[in-house]
């Protein structure tokens, strides 16, 4: 059997050594044959360079570079893509999924389960700000979808044949933990504590934060279209309402002079219309996307195709 660990990385030129350093060792304990796929996200300093010389140095190791940044979305299926092992585990390259579960998920899937991923018991030293926007995030999530991701994490093990579905998706913008719960299989969870990053900061900004947020939720569901009709339901009822209080002050001849609920009405209307206008914009900007049929990313340099062409050579000498 073989196992494939899949690491994406982004600018961590600091984090590469110190990762396979922690890992080579956990998995050459597992007495199982290993690959360790790391997935250079156009990072723009000397994460490569470094991936490639530590792929010099041990052929268990496989390096890919993306001709740009494509997003971690993009490694995890390029990671899944070119993997060829009879399971495949995930984890973050910053070591805030603790390697030390490896063997834990191993042994879970030779029990039998198809998917072992780890939940979140704590998020380590999160902001509030962040505690409160995955708050928000999971519960619009978990109502829209049905799908349940609380303190969910990529930290996952998937077996071969559960990696042969996934690469069956064919739209352009994934959620890997979502499309993993959404397939469904025999799966089994553990806990875990979210480590401390040991080098450099965290590559996510507030912005990626919600247009990954966005993505997910309007990938999952079309239910924030319903948004709209509600918002209509509701307008209907504040204008009826609106309506009878008009005619009654007309006809009792109180009726108002200025025009602060025509100005307040137009106001609320408006902003519901731009609201709808933005709701219907997002999924014609999905729809967009898809027909385009661009690919997810482009593998720009392979450490395998390097290392045949130097075998090539030697044999050619």
């Amino acid at each position: 059997m073989k196992i494939a660990l899949l690491i994406p990385f982004f600018n961590e030129e600091a984090q590469i050594q110190l990762t396979l350093d922690t890992v080579i060792p956990i998995l050459a304990d597992t007495g199982l044959d290993f690959e360790i796929m790391m997935i250079d996200d156009g990072s723009k300093d000397q994460t490569w360079h470094k991936i490639e010389a530590a792929c010099r140095q041990d052929n268990r190791l496989t390096g890919l570079r993306f001709s740009r940044n494509f997003g971690k979305e993009a490694a995890i299926c390029a990671a899944l893509d070119e993997a060829d092992a009879d399971a495949v585990i995930l984890m973050d390259g910053d070591l805030q999924h603790p390697p030390q579960h490896i063997p834990t998920m191993i042994k879970l899937w030779q029990e039998g389960y198809d998917i072992v991923e780890g939940i979140k018991s704590s998020r380590g030293k999160e902001s509030l700000l962040s505690r409160m926007n995955a708050a928000v995030f999971y519960g619009l999530f978990r109502r829209f979808s049905g799908i349940d991701l609380r303190d969910a994490s990529d930290f996952k093990l998937l077996d071969r044949k559960v990696v042969a579905h996934w690469r069956q998706f064919a739209e352009h913008d994934t959620f890997f933990r979502g499309l993993s719960a959404w397939l469904g299989f025999k799966r089994k969870t553990f806990s875990f504590d979210v480590a401390e990053r040991q080098k450099g900061n965290s590559k996510w900004s507030p912005f990626k934060l919600l247009a990954l947020s966005l993505n997910a939720i309007t990938g999952f569901s079309a239910m924030p279209l319903q948004f709209i009709t509600f918002l209509g339901l509701i307008m209907l009822a504040v204008s009826f309402v609106l309506g009878i209080q008009t005619l009654v002050n007309f006809f009792t001849g109180h009726s108002a002079t200025g025009f602060t609920t025509v100005i307040l009405l137009q106001l609320l209307i408006g902003g519901c219309i731009m609201i709808s206008l933005g709701l219907i914009g997002i999924y014609i900007a999905r729809i967009f996307t898809e027909v385009k049929g661009r690919p997810r990313y482009i593998i720009a340099q392979d450490t395998r195709d390097e290392n045949r062409s130097r075998t090539e050579h030697q044999k050619a000498l």
